[in-house]
């Protein structure tokens, strides 16, 4: 292992967004304080609660969710494209590093950057309402977890896209739409038993319904489940992305 190189190049990319935070992290927590006050204050007077809990307190779990993968999504992502499309990845190849630590790298940096995006929005939520959060530990690790496997999703879109518009396209068709239908502002209770069975079968539904168990106690699907739905999806991408880095497929070309 090339513990120097590795450590270079995450702390490129960690420096990467935090130079730029005015377009990493305060877009997101001027988002999600819209939503907390548009959304939650709002609809608050029409839904009072949700399984026992006021509807601003019980949106605010998928708020942190959306805003934590989003973020790691974008991190390795943009990363990644910027440099194919700049032509500065023969550098990058050139170093003496391998598939595995050049992937290890992106990764590191797109979580931190979903960490500390979801640990922000967390920490506004509980500014703005009375929040009190269950298991402060097990909401960390589990921002953690969901950052890391959607660092690493980012990175394989980041390979396999081949422009901008590209990447926008799997981005604004796949990840945003499968966010708002995760259940970020209902309980999936709520809806036909048509649509409840849709969204067993969407990831992003067991990731909000795991942070919101660890910060308010009550979510729609087992914790467990939820747990190891993240778990397979983070060894899955990561799996997937370092196979991908190693072999060169579209970015060696």
């Amino acid at each position: 292992m090339n513990w120097v190189g590795l450590n270079t190049l995450i702390n490129r990319e960690v420096g990467r967004f935090f130079s730029v935070y005015r377009q990493t992290v305060l877009p997101g927590l001027i988002s999600s304080g819209l939503y907390i006050v548009i959304f939650g204050f709002t609809l608050e007077q029409r839904i009072s609660e949700i399984q026992g809990i006021p509807y601003t307190l019980f949106i605010l779990p998928g708020l942190i969710m959306m805003n934590t993968l989003t973020n790691a999504t974008a991190n390795t992502s943009s990363s990644m494209l910027q440099m194919k499309l700049l032509q500065q990845l023969p550098d990058l190849l050139t170093a003496p590093l391998s598939g595995f630590e050049i992937s290890l790298a992106y990764i590191i940096g797109g979580t931190v950057r979903g960490v500390v995006n979801g640990i922000l929005v967390l920490m506004l939520g509980m500014f703005l309402t009375d929040l009190t959060i269950v298991d402060p530990v097990g909401t960390i690790a589990f921002i953690f977890l969901v950052s890391w496997a959607f660092a690493s999703m980012g990175l394989i879109l980041g390979q396999i896209a081949e422009s901008w518009d590209q990447l926008a396209m799997m981005q604004n068709f796949f990840l945003t739409p499968l966010s708002f239908l995760g259940g970020i502002f209902y309980s999936i209770t709520m809806l036909p038993e048509w649509a409840q069975s849709l969204s067993f079968i969407n990831p992003i539904y067991y990731m909000i319904n795991g942070i919101r168990y660890t910060i308010l106690g009550v979510s729609d699907s087992s914790f467990s489940v939820s747990f190891w739905m993240a778990l397979i999806l983070t060894v899955l991408f990561s799996t997937v992305a370092m196979l991908l880095m190693q072999s060169g497929k579209k970015i060696k070309q």
